[in-house]
């Protein structure tokens, strides 16, 4: 079906849907003179949504709303990740979808860093300390001591935005870096070397630490299994702020316990909130951040920048958008 059109400015209508970012507060600070109204959950979302011509969300989007949104004629995401939207029934309906891809690299890449630092420097080992006030003494076994970064080998699984900005920022520390990419022609950007998504296995045994910054795809769901982690080395940590089905979690579980591997920064799981019974809460190498990877105080206005742009686009009849979705 071909897209729908979009009315003009005057007569537009935007629907800001998100539990707690302050997206149409920061609209209202432009002054653009376009309608616009902020719903916060999923029932006002329902009732509301008829009134919409663009929808700007992320978690609250449900595909159960196509049908009865007559006015949607695009979606602007509020994150980077697409896998809540159904594409095919999108473009059925003639309703454009653009992700955020790009609007948190810095923010992503600067977490994923932070948990890499964190995990080398004991971070956590010492936040449970300040909190027991134990002052923890010199130690003897070498192993056990807070790491350095530089010579050590990062791999980045998923060479996109986040994961080049990320190897810039691990080649600062001197890391020595290998990135994993569909289309290996393209560069290798910070990285030392790059190699294709099928030889991820091979590069495994050579890391230090391994972060995850790719989509959450067919492809790539379960890509971190029992195999993938036992090619790992048991000084090695997982660092995740992709999604959290891009690991196999009771494998990962299994692996923490039996300590086959060292550690891992989480800042996304299976299930979101992470329920009080998990248990990933009492495992002590463990660093968990509530999916605010990409969080910042800047995001709203970064998300708005590209709304923007996407509804200007639409205005001149321009066919592409910026991260057009479907």
């Amino acid at each position: 079906m071909p897209a729908r059109a979009l009315p003009p400015k005057e007569k537009l209508t935007i629907c800001f849907a998100h539990v707690a970012y302050r997206m149409g507060e920061r609209f209202a600070v432009r002054n653009t003179g376009i309608n616009a109204f902020e719903v916060r959950n999923l029932d006002d979302l329902k009732a509301r949504i008829a009134e919409a011509d663009v929808v700007v969300c992320s978690g609250l989007w449900r595909n159960e709303f196509i049908p009865v949104s007559p006015k949607l004629a695009f979606i602007q995401s509020i994150s980077a990740g697409t896998d809540q939207y159904g594409k095919d029934a999108l473009q059925a309906a003639g309703i454009r979808v653009a992700s955020a891809q790009g609007s948190n690299e810095r923010a992503v890449a600067e977490h994923a860093i932070t948990l890499i630092l964190s995990m080398a420097r004991l971070i956590p080992e010492a936040r449970d300390n300040q909190a027991a006030k134990k002052w923890r003494g010199m130690i003897g076994d070498i192993s056990k001591r807070e790491d350095e970064l530089g010579g050590k080998t990062l791999v980045i699984v998923g060479m996109g935005r986040i994961g080049s900005r990320l190897a810039t920022l691990a080649k600062a520390f001197d890391m020595k870096v290998i990135g994993t990419k569909r289309d290996v022609t393209k560069g290798a950007g910070a990285a030392d070397r790059v190699v294709g998504e099928g030889d991820l296995l091979s590069v495994l045994p050579e890391a230090d630490f391994v972060a995850l910054t790719c989509p959450l795809t067919p492809k790539t769901e379960n890509l971190i299994d029992a195999k993938a982690l036992a090619a790992m080395k048991p000084s090695a940590y997982l660092i995740n702020v992709a999604r959290g089905k891009v690991v196999n979690e009771p494998a990962l579980l299994e692996a923490l316990k039996a300590k086959r591997i060292a550690g891992a920064g989480l800042d996304c799981v299976w299930e979101e909130p992470l329920p009080a019974t998990s248990p990933l809460w009492e495992i002590p190498n463990v660093l968990i951040t509530p999916h605010t990877a990409g969080e910042t105080r800047k995001y709203e206005d970064n998300i708005l920048d590209l709304l923007m742009e996407n509804l200007e686009r639409m205005w001149r009849g321009e066919a592409a958008l910026k991260n057009q979705f479907a």
